[in-house]
């Protein structure tokens, strides 16, 4: 059990009101947790402290080796002032199998949680409660060694920082439209596809810009071989609904193991829904559109929970899902799991954690 000491801000921030837009990512509350790293010494120093900049030496490793990691979880204020955290084991668990890819500390996840749940409690206040809106959470390490070679760092940095969002995308849970991007290659099995770290997300960017000057909200990546089975999209883990059938791509090494995908899963499961997971091809999607097997598309993760999909892009092919509107089975699962996280569903699953 870590034993956590506090500096509180004196210096405390204006709360945003009810009626602040909440742009995702931009506000960030009074206080972070951080905790030290060395090779020998293990975990130290646990500390929740004022939100305040980093000193870094320009040298440090996290600079020029890019080793660091991220997560990415929520905290919800329920009707009756209950504050929940939805499935932080899960979190913690893909966070120590991103420390063992990139070779930085694993982190015990009792540890993970504590540290999570202590800094909320802390800013509990700046947890809104206007529909569609959560405290999104981001713990991260990154490597800090001042040193210039390839190599692992022997000292790291374990933070979590806490902003109040409201939608991830603009539209809300209006249908996206998707960019299948046959150019760019994101990942490859062997690679880092599997672990939460900015490599992924960077090599991401030239294709997510593309994508954005044509109207598409997002960029749906393929196969980094054979280029033409379905991966995930940038920010999420994707699904078909193909003749009564749920399919996802199976996790190959090279597909980040979504918390929300795992829950998706888990309840299509439960309601009695048909699941595979396997490889999907590009196709096979545009054979079940015209057949009108494609019954629905919709994206699944922590920053947007569901993205139903109206409308998806490959090559000079303009694929339109059904109607383009929100599928039935889309609109269950985003009612299920966001009930749940709010307290307004039974948590049948074991799903919610409380903070007292």
């Amino acid at each position: 059990m870590l034993n956590i000491r506090y500096e509180k801000t004196t210096n405390p921030k204006e709360i945003p009101g009810k009626d602040n837009p909440l742009n995702f990512g931009t506000i960030f509350t009074d206080h972070m947790f951080i905790m030290n790293y060395e090779t020998g010494k293990g975990w130290f120093d646990p500390r929740i402290v004022p939100y305040q900049p980093l000193e870094l030496a320009p040298s440090s490793m996290v600079f020029h080796y890019g080793q660091e990691m991220f997560e990415g979880l929520k905290a919800y204020k329920t009707k009756d002032g209950r504050i929940l955290l939805f499935r932080p084991d899960k979190n913690a668990e893909r966070a120590n199998n991103t420390n063992k890819r990139i070779c930085i500390p694993e982190i015990p996840k009792e540890d993970f949680i504590q540290a999570i749940e202590a800094v909320v409690k802390m800013d509990k206040a700046w947890i809104p409660t206007k529909p569609g809106t959560s405290l999104y959470i981001r713990p991260f390490i990154i490597a800090t060694d001042p040193f210039l070679g390839v190599r692992p760092s022997n000292t790291y940095l374990f933070m979590i920082i806490l902003s109040p969002v409201g939608a991830y995308y603009p539209e809300g849970l209006n249908p996206v439209k998707i960019w299948i991007e046959d150019d760019y290659v994101r990942a490859i099995r062997g690679g880092v596809g599997e672990a939460k770290t900015g490599a992924n997300y960077c090599a991401s960017l030239k294709a997510q810009v593309k994508a954005h000057d044509e109207g598409y909200s997002q960029v749906l990546w393929l196969d980094g071989v054979e280029r033409k089975y379905i991966e995930e999209v940038g920010a999420m883990n994707i699904f078909f609904k193909i003749n009564g059938t749920v399919v996802t791509p199976k996790l190959n090494g090279s597909i980040l193991p979504g918390v929300t995908r795992d829950s998706v899963i888990s309840l299509c499961k439960h309601w009695g829904i048909p699941v595979e997971e396997r490889k999907v091809s590009v196709d096979e999607l545009f054979e079940a559109a015209k057949n009108g097997t494609l019954e629905e598309v919709f994206g699944t993760g922590t920053a947007a929970v569901i993205s139903p999909v109206g409308h998806l892009r490959f090559e000079d092919h303009v694929l339109q899902v059904k109607d383009g509107g929100i599928g039935e089975l889309s609109k269950k699962i985003y009612d299920t799991i966001t009930g749940i996280q709010l307290g307004e569903i039974e948590d049948e699953f074991g799903w919610t954690l409380e903070i007292k």
